[in-house]
């Protein structure tokens, strides 16, 4: 396989404007604004750049490339400490339970509450992978490339790390979920929101959104039917996330309902799982597949290969996955199993 991840740069804004006309909305760290897109860009070289290692607010954006043709065909992100620049608001499910010994009845309300429990945390997210390469197990490549590269950088990520999934988007490119709850109170479509969000920040939810719980049972049922529940698009990714052993654990998107799973960092399985290692040969012809990654910050890169761990500690590759990254034995590379 030709494809490798690596640190985005200004050249890539074409291919990342390219693909994000395609996302169908509702993807508010991809949106299809060049500015936006530049900004992200220029925020990304700045923390690329930035050799000092710590937990700060940055974000790195890295892109799926095409070896043989240097096409991008794939993105993702991650931030390292949500909620800095302006607070990270999650709808928090929680139950009120009452009782009536008069009526000898009790009841228990699910509500919505505004939240920023989840401010501080680090986030995988932006993930997008062209339409016509959605087979070879590409998009595992983007989820997981991520993991190796907090593992490679740990020190710049929190203790705890969250993925938010886009919710429920209809036919006409509207959400249920917005419609019947924020979309009363804002008098903006879905559409309208979502782009403001992906350009200037959600401040505006802190401005005029309610501060008191939503009643479920009061909200209509196309809205109570898609709370919590992923995008079809986006149930694989799901999957993957429970893999690496993510959990949702009641706290949704304020926008369309989307999950928002989270995890000690620690624990997700391709950092707890990965180890670096020097390379000693780069002419293996059977292995275990991995995936495999080399370089600090910019030079960032990660592709799938072969490995076989040998007794000194070494590591031996094919020469495949060698190629994609440029190593060369004497070379430190990190690795886990695919």
């Amino acid at each position: 396989m030709t494809f490798r991840m690596r640190a985005a740069r200004a050249a890539d804004l074409e291919p990342l404007y390219e693909m994000a006309k395609l996302t169908g909305g509702g993807f508010t760290n991809l949106p299809a604004d060049r500015a936006a897109l530049g900004a992200k860009l220029e925020r990304a070289e700045a923390s690329f750049a930035d050799t000092e290692d710590g937990l700060k607010d940055e974000q790195f954006v890295l892109v799926l490339e095409n070896v043989e043709t240097g096409a991008v065909r794939g993105t993702c992100q991650l931030f390292t400490q949500v909620g800095q620049q302006w607070p990270f608001y999650s709808y928090r499910m929680t139950t009120l339970t009452q009782h009536s010994q008069e009526l000898d009845r009790t009841v228990r309300a699910e509500m919505l509450a505004l939240s920023t429990d989840l401010e501080g945390s680090s986030e995988v997210g932006g993930l997008f992978l062209h339409p016509n390469e959605r087979a070879g197990g590409l998009g595992l490549l983007l989820a997981r490339s991520r993991y190796l590269f907090v593992a490679m950088h740990r020190k710049r990520f929190a203790d705890r790390i969250l993925a938010e999934l886009r919710g429920i988007i209809d036919d006409r490119g509207g959400s249920p979920f917005w419609d019947g709850v924020a979309g009363r109170f804002f008098g903006m479509s879905f559409q309208e929101a979502d782009y403001f969000n992906a350009i200037n920040g959600n401040q505006f939810i802190a401005d005029l959104m309610p501060k008191h719980p939503v009643y479920i049972a009061m909200l209509n049922d196309d809205a109570r039917s898609v709370i919590g529940l992923p995008h079809p698009t986006g149930r694989a990714a799901m999957r993957m996330l429970e893999n690496e052993g993510f959990a949702a654990e009641g706290y949704v998107d304020i926008f369309d309902g989307g999950p928002s799973m989270t995890a000690r960092t620690d624990n997700v399985k391709s950092i707890a799982g990965s180890v670096p290692a020097k390379v000693s040969g780069v002419d293996l012809d059977k292995g275990e597949k991995v995936l495999v990654a080399t370089g600090n910050l910019s030079e960032f890169r990660c592709s799938y290969g072969a490995r076989v761990m040998l007794e000194d500690g070494t590591i031996a590759l094919d020469s495949q996955s060698a190629d994609n990254l440029d190593v060369k034995p004497g070379d430190t590379v990190w690795s886990v199993e695919r």
